[in-house]
C-alpha cells in the first residue's frame, strides 16, 4: 500500500470510468435508433437536483444518494429502480469529485484503504438483497433514528471544538461495511454513516470527506455492477439529468471542501444529517 500513490488511485478511477462509459454507450446506441429515449420537461429539473446533491456531497461528503433517491421516489419510481438510477450516476459524480480532491491533496491514503474494500464487498452485497430479495425502504427508518442521534453528537462535538493533533479512526472496516450495505439497500448512506462517524471521531472534516468520496467511487462502481445484472437500465432521461448536473457541480463541492472552517462544517454536516433523518422518518410514519 505505501507505494501505491494518490496519482495511481486517480488512474484506476479513470480506467473504470472509461469502462463503465462504453458499457452504457453499448446499451445506449439501439434505444436511439429507435427513438426510444425522451427527454422531457422533468429532465431540468433532474439535472438541477444532480447539481445541488452533488454539490452538497462534495463539500459535506453526503446527502447525495439521500437527496436524488427521495426525488426519485416522489416520483413513482420503484426503490430497486431509484438505487440503480443513483448508484449509477454516482460512479460518474464520485469519478470526477475523487478526482478533485486527488488534485487538492484532501486525502488519507492509509483510511483509504481501510475503507474500500469492506465497502465495496458489502455494497455489493446489499445490491444483490435489495435486487433480488426484499424492499429497501422496511430498514431506512431504523437507520435515520441513529442518523438523528448521530447528527446531533456533531453539533455538540462542533460547540466543543475540541482540537486533536492526530485522530486515529476506530473501527474503520466496520464502518465502511455498514455503510455500503446500507447505501445500496437504501439508494443513499454511505457518506452519512461513514463520513459523521469519521468526523465525529475528531479526524480533519475536509480530508474525511476526500477520503470518504474518493472511496465512494469504487463503492458506487462495483454495486452498479450488481444493478445493472439484475435490474438493468432503465429511466435514461433521469439518469442522464444526474449525471450532467452531478458533473458540473463536482469539482466545486470538492473545492468547498477545503475552504470551509472546521467548526462551520461540523455544524453544517450535524444539520444536514438531521434535516435528512427527520424527513426520512416522516415519510415512514406518514405515507
Amino acid at each position: 500500500m505505501e507505494r501505491i500513490r494518490l496519482r495511481h488511485i486517480g488512474y484506476v478511477i479513470i480506467v473504470l470510468k472509461i469502462i463503465l462509459i462504453s458499457f452504457l454507450l453499448y446499451q445506449l446506441f439501439p434505444k436511439l435508433q429507435a427513438d426510444e429515449i425522451h427527454l422531457n420537461t422533468r429532465f431540468i429539473w433532474f439535472v438541477i437536483a444532480g447539481f445541488f446533491a452533488q454539490l452538497i456531497d462534495g463539500a459535506l461528503g453526503m446527502a447525495y444518494g439521500v437527496s436524488c433517491s427521495t426525488l426519485l421516489l416522489n416520483v413513482g419510481v420503484s426503490p430497486k429502480l431509484a438505487s440503480a438510477s443513483v448508484h449509477t450516476a454516482e460512479v460518474f459524480t464520485t469519478g470526477v469529485s475523487g478526482l478533485s480532491h486527488i488534485k487538492m491533496r484532501n486525502i488519507d491514503k492509509k483510511l483509504f484503504f481501510r475503507i474500500v474494500i469492506p465497502g465495496v464487498i458489502s455494497a455489493m452485497l446489499g445490491a444483490y438483497l435489495i435486487s433480488d430479495v426484499f424492499d429497501g425502504k422496511i430498514i431506512k427508518p431504523y437507520i435515520a433514528c441513529y442518523l438523528l442521534i448521530l447528527g446531533i453528537v456533531i453539533i455538540y462535538k462542533g460547540i466543543k471544538n475540541k482540537k486533536k493533533e492526530f485522530v486515529e479512526v476506530k473501527r474503520a472496516g466496520l464502518l465502511a461495511f455498514v455503510g455500503g450495505l446500507l447505501d445500496a439497500i437504501g439508494g443513499g448512506g454511505w457518506g452519512p454513516i461513514v463520513t459523521s462517524n469519521i468526523i465525529n471521531q475528531g479526524k480533519n472534516p475536509a480530508e474525511t470527506i476526500g477520503t470518504v468520496n474518493t472511496a465512494e467511487f469504487f463503492i458506487t462502481f462495483f454495486s452498479t455492477g450488481v444493478f445493472m445484472f439484475f435490474v438493468g437500465i432503465d429511466h435514461w432521461d433521469i439518469l442522464f439529468g444526474l449525471i450532467l448536473g452531478g458533473v458540473v457541480a463536482a469539482p466545486i463541492g470538492a473545492y468547498l471542501s477545503k475552504k470551509v472552517n472546521k467548526r462551520a462544517m461540523m455544524f453544517i454536516v450535524g444539520i444536514t444529517v438531521i434535516i435528512t433523518s427527520l424527513f426520512t422518518i416522516y415519510k415512514a410514519i406518514y405515507q
